[in-house]
């Protein structure tokens, strides 16, 4: 059984979400059609768009409970932005060597046909710009750059990898093969024996080097979600995919389209917490939803 839900107030069936491999698209697929038909749509992405990219998301149902390191953690010693670094040395590679699955190739796709206006993304792992799409804003950041906190000068990724094996030759020796590694949308690894792994000062002016993206605990930038509420404003409804909507990061835009009186359809796998602001929901995985939303609005 799906839900689907009607209208912004509270749905008037219960919230149940099985299993999307038990059941098919029933009748939400013809609800988004029609919502979604003839409407320049934006699009705001989480983590649950990436999942067959090999990407795990936060908290869809299945995900390994983890606590990622706060802002205010990463900030608060030497010691604990070693530990940081010791896991993101090993994860990072993990979301460069991902690649774009289905539900990021109908999108790009349906950015060409004029249906969908630009994607917000919650999203470090730019899979939507590798799939094509060109008008992504980043909200999160970019798991690619790093950005030294004092000056700000940015330093590709990959120079740091370097970098970082340089300092730390033979570190990862004694760990499991990759297969046995946990791995986190924000390119964590986990990593216990992370002690005396060395990280360098910025180059520039020795402050501290963080990844250019957005931790827990931590604002998006302003310049970021501005672009991202104007992309909104430009549409004429709101597509969710793959998202829990738990943060207010994301919500903030679902609160916005609704106050425009945008209709928002929310696709997701699992519960979201702007579910009673969505005039059609769906319970489905992204890849499955979107794949099917294209060929039907290719037929409608």
């Amino acid at each position: 059984m799906r839900t689907l839900r009607t209208g912004y107030g509270r749905p008037e069936v219960p919230d149940q979400f099985p299993d999307p491999d038990a059941a098919d698209l029933g009748t939400g697929l013809p609800a988004a059609v029609d919502l979604l038909r003839g409407r320049r749509t934006a699009v705001l992405t989480g983590a649950g768009i990436s999942t067959d990219s090999g990407i795990p998301d936060y908290r869809g149902p299945g995900a390994a409970p983890r606590t990622p390191m706060t802002y205010q953690d990463f900030l608060s010693s030497p010691a604990r932005r070693s530990h940081y670094w010791a896991r993101n040395q090993y994860g990072w590679r993990h979301l460069a060597e991902a690649r774009p699955n289905p539900g990021h190739t109908v999108l790009a796709r349906l950015e060409e046909r004029g249906v969908v206006t630009g994607v917000v993304t919650q999203n470090i792992d730019r899979l939507h710009q590798a799939a094509g799409s060109v008008n992504v804003v980043d909200l999160h950041g970019r798991y690619s750059v790093v950005r030294c906190l004092q000056c700000a000068t940015r330093i590709p990724r990959a120079v740091l990898s370097d970098v970082l094996d340089e300092l730390n030759p033979g570190f990862y020796d004694s760990l499991s093969s990759p297969e046995d590694i946990e791995f986190a949308p924000d390119a964590d690894a986990v990593i216990t024996e992370t002690a005396g792994f060395r990280v360098p000062d910025c180059p520039v002016c020795d402050g501290i080097l963080k990844p250019d993206v957005v931790f827990f605990g931590e604002n998006a930038p302003r310049h970021r979600v501005l672009r991202a509420l104007r992309m909104v404003d430009a549409a004429e409804a709101l597509l969710v995919v793959g998202s829990s909507l738990t943060v207010n990061s994301g919500r903030r835009f679902v609160r916005h389209a609704v106050r425009a009186g945008r209709p928002v359809l929310i696709a997701n796998h699992g519960r979201t917490r702007a579910d009673g602001s969505a005039r059609v929901k769906i319970d489905a995985r992204a890849g499955e939803f979107l794949t099917a939303l294209e060929a039907a609005l290719g037929a409608a």
